[in-house]
């Protein structure tokens, strides 16, 4: 017995882990794919619509930020949720910003359907503004 070796013993491990794999192989990972792929699609369509709901299009599907619009248009959109305001002389449709206003929905609804110029050059905007509200443009104001 004291002669005699001892086998050398390597360690293995007692359960070996296959690789997930991401291939039809697995149906359950491919389904869960699949579905979050849809969903995701949904979601996309979902943004894109509700941010273009209210604003013109033209024939091409893109929004034609140079019609002509007369303050009589404009006058007719002065309620909260139908918001339009003249800034030197650019129309902007705010109606989907009204609620998110820093200043809260009275300071931007007393200007509904006006000229909300001097307001809107006040000291209480941040330069950020200027770039904010191109995105809701529609058109110029009719001379």
């Amino acid at each position: 017995a004291w002669g005699k070796k001892i086998p050398h013993v390597t360690s293995t491990p007692m359960f070996k882990k296959k690789p997930v794999q991401l291939t039809n192989d697995n149906p359950r990972l491919f389904f869960v794919g699949v579905v979050c792929l849809v969903l995701l699609y949904i979601y996309r369509a979902l943004l894109l619509s509700s941010s273009n709901k209210s604003k013109k299009k033209t024939t091409n599907g893109m929004l034609d930020k140079t019609r002509k619009i007369s303050a009589e248009e404009v006058k007719k959109h002065n309620k909260v949720d139908d918001l339009w305001v003249i800034i030197d002389k650019k129309v902007y449709d705010v109606t989907e910003y009204v609620e998110e206003h820093p200043g809260g929905v009275a300071a931007i609804a007393k200007n509904a359907g006006g000229d909300a110029s001097k307001g809107f050059r006040g000291p209480q905007h941040p330069s950020r503004v200027f770039d904010i509200v191109e995105d809701y443009l529609i058109g110029v104001l009719e001379e």
